[in-house]
Formats: structure tokens, sequence, C-alpha cells
């Protein structure tokens, strides 16, 4: 995995912050594989909430935070919610991704 435990950390407590103490999150994608090199930070976030609304208030500040707490990088966050349509970006992020 490439990332810090630094940026670890930081991930899953902005996520959490941000999409509640429930919520779950997954590095998937290029930064899963140690001998990969650069590759933006793929991010799914599986997420108790169920409003529409909150679900993107969360997303935008989430993003916020972590650009500004690891510094102007790509990072893609996808959003499952359980109620959600599944896609399957879900299963590819939790079927070869990490979780955090």
């Amino acid at each position: 995995m490439r990332i810090s435990e630094r940026e670890h950390q930081t991930i899953v407590d902005v996520v959490k912050r941000h999409f509640g103490a429930g919520a779950e999150v997954w590095l998937f994608g290029s930064r899963t594989d140690d001998n990969a090199r650069g590759g933006d930070i793929d991010l799914m976030v599986e997420t108790p909430l169920q409003n529409a609304d909150e679900i993107v208030d969360a997303k935008l500040s989430a993003l916020v935070e972590l650009h500004q707490r690891l510094g102007e990088q790509k990072i893609d966050l996808v959003i499952k919610r359980p109620s959600g349509i599944k896609l399957p970006i879900h299963r590819v992020a939790r079927e070869s991704g990490v979780r955090l």
C-alpha cells in the first residue's frame, strides 16, 4: 500500500468526521500496488448516510479537508450508500482494495 501511516490515519479521521462513525473507507486502484508509481488516491466510502443532500455535502467537505491536510493531489472519492445502486466500481473497490 503506497500511502504513509499519517495519510492513512488522516483519511480515516476525515471520512469518519464527515460521513459518520459507522463509515468505512477502502483504498483501491494503483495505490494498493507497492510496485506501481504515482497515481491518484482512489477511495470508496461506505456510508450509513441515506439522504442525498447530506452525502453530497459530506463528500465535498471531506474532499476539501483531505486536500488541505494531504496537499494538492488527485483524490477520487466514490460513495456507496446502503440503499443506493450497486455499481461495478463498488465491487472492484471491495475485491481489490484495502480497508483503511
